[in-house]
């Protein structure tokens, strides 16, 4: 502690102390990082600028993975939708670009991301709920009609039959007269943390790995706009994690990945220039903007010193960002308008280049398009409005931020030390030991707002007593499930049998032996081989993973 500090603790916060207390007795983060009364340059000893923060553009990117950042193109506006029809989805999609959006985000429903059609028993009444249902090649075409695949980039959330949608996303685009190389875009495919959080896993973790490392080559050869997964923490945030936890456990899945695909033949300057991240973003400002800036320079180090890369695009931490679904409320929706924009502002500040703002009426339903129109509104204020934009790394220098981002980064290595002492990020997910250490971070922040030691405003204080009314809210036309089941069943009439099943034999030895998967994986949805029978395929190779419950 400095000499000036001291003086001023026992005398100018002294006698202010005397007049109004604080307010609780210790100030912490999310990650139960201790907020101090005071920041100066003592708090910074040790941090060498050149070595820890460098500049924008540069080796270790801790101030921005692009040297102009926002002062020569802004971040994606994507927003993420998927409706009970592809019909129907792709109208919002032509709606929000017209608005504006600059990119697509799809989502999609249970059975598709559990690899199930849309006619199967385990589908009926999850059809459409919480995304659009994709079974083959001519919902994918229905689903981009009239939307050119050459120049609109687009972000899928699927991860168990990722493979299968980027073929049939793959053969859309050729089906429009575009080739390979201009397919721009993200596929999740980040399977590790459905295992740890998420829940829509279908095969074991190592064949599962498999289709993961698959993608990777495929896309390395065959498609270079293409990011390959997008390794996400934000499923493990809303599950409950801390930052700390989710920026150390997304680093540790997205070595696994790495080592993976070193262990495939791949060398790791073919595959990790395409490799992205998927954050959440919560309303705790300062905490946020210093997770983005430590995840870059800690993935920074991390290719370069543990997997001895040599290019600086293989090193540079590329995210998209989320604001945080699970901060919604169903009670006073348009408080969730303010946490929402807070969230945006934290993932602008650090440095995002992708991002999605959650609607207002989400905690209740999809979003209509009013709420959707407002979400988007609320990025391209930050972007024209907010002056933030004006300068890289705007915050970068603050003694608060950098010490934030120093301690978060102390924090996730010590846990990516313990999952290394296990074995792993395999070892230790067999393990349980980060969905444990999740489910204890939930508890406690659950416990915090019933005792309202954490508050949420118009929940467990400030509430809205006299405003009950639910806002309109999106309806799902139940019609929808029909008219895809009846979509499936044309679709398995009209296709050449003999085409579809030479294909599908080709799939199955593939998958019994090690060739790449994307190449007969496409050839069957070329002959309108169904999602659910592909998966089917695979299942009856690898079997299906089962939970281990541990007491």
């Amino acid at each position: 502690m400095t000499d000036g500090r001291q003086r001023w603790r026992e005398t100018t916060r002294a006698a202010a102390l005397e007049g109004a207390p604080e307010r609780r007795e210790r100030f912490e983060t999310s990650s139960g990082l201790e907020v101090h009364d005071l920041y100066e340059p003592a708090d910074l000893a040790g941090l060498e600028p050149e070595r820890d923060l460098g500049r924008p553009g540069e080796y270790p990117f801790t101030r921005g993975v692009q040297a102009t950042m926002y002062r020569s193109r802004l971040w994606t506006m994507r927003q993420y939708a998927g409706f009970a029809t592809a019909e129907e989805t792709n109208r919002r999609f032509r709606y929000l670009l017209e608005q504006g959006q600059t990119g697509l985000s799809v989502a999609f429903d249970l059975p598709t991301q559990m690899g199930y059609d849309s006619d199967a028993p385990e589908a009926a009444g999850e059809v459409g709920r919480v995304g659009v249902p994709i079974a083959s090649l001519a919902d994918m075409e229905v689903l981009f009609k009239d939307i050119p695949l050459g120049s609109v980039s687009t972000s899928m959330t699927i991860n168990s039959t990722a493979a299968t949608l980027v073929a049939l996303y793959v053969a859309a685009a050729e089906r429009q007269g575009v080739a390979r190389t201009e397919v721009s875009g993200t596929v999740q495919n980040d399977i590790l943390k459905e295992y740890i959080a998420r829940g829509t896993w279908i095969y074991p973790p190592r064949p599962s790995m498999r289709l993961v490392t698959d993608v990777f080559e495929f896309g390395a050869r065959e498609l270079p706009r293409w990011n390959t997964i997008s390794i996400s923490g934000y499923h493990m945030r809303e599950a409950g994690a801390s930052a700390a936890q989710e920026l150390a456990f997304t680093l540790a899945d997205g070595i696994a990945y790495v080592e993976a695909a070193l262990e495939r033949g791949l060398r790791i300057d073919e595959f990790a220039p395409r490799l992205s991240f998927f954050f959440a973003a919560w309303s705790e400002l300062f905490e946020e903007v210093a997770k983005f800036r430590a995840a870059r320079r800690m993935w920074a180090r991390i290719v370069r010193e543990r997997f001895g890369s040599s290019n600086a695009r293989s090193m540079a931490c590329r995210f998209h960002v989320q604001t945080a679904g699970s901060s919604l409320t169903a009670q006073s929706v348009d408080n969730n308008v303010v946490r929402t924009t807070l969230q945006a502002l934290a993932a602008v500040l650090g440095g995002a280049q992708s991002l999605h703002t959650n609607a207002r009426d989400e905690a209740l339903a999809l979003p209509t398009e009013q709420s959707a129109r407002l979400a988007l509104r609320t990025q391209q204020i930050i972007a024209h409005e907010a002056g933030v934009t004006e300068t890289p790394d705007p915050l970068g220098g603050s003694y608060f931020v950098e010490t934030l981002t120093n301690e978060l980064e102390a924090a996730a290595t010590g846990y990516l030390e313990e999952i290394d002492a296990m074995g792993g990020t395999l070892a230790a997910l067999e393990a349980g030991f980060q969905q444990r250490e999740i489910q204890e971070s939930a508890y406690r922040v659950q416990r915090a707002i019933d005792s309202g030691d954490q508050v949420v405003v118009g929940v467990n204080r400030f509430r809205d007593e006299g405003a009950t009314a639910s806002p309109p809210l999106q309806r799902i036309d139940p019609a929808g499930e029909r008219r895809q089941v009846e979509g499936v069943r044309r679709v398995r009439a009209e296709r050449d049998p003999a085409t579809w099943g030479a294909a599908m034999r080709r799939l199955g030895d593939a998958a019994a032996g090690t060739d790449n998967l994307l190449p007969p994986i496409l050839e069957a949805v070329k002959a309108y081989a169904t999602v659910g029978e592909i998966a089917d395929r695979l299942r009856s190779t690898w079997g299906v993973h089962r939970e281990l419950i541990t007491v």
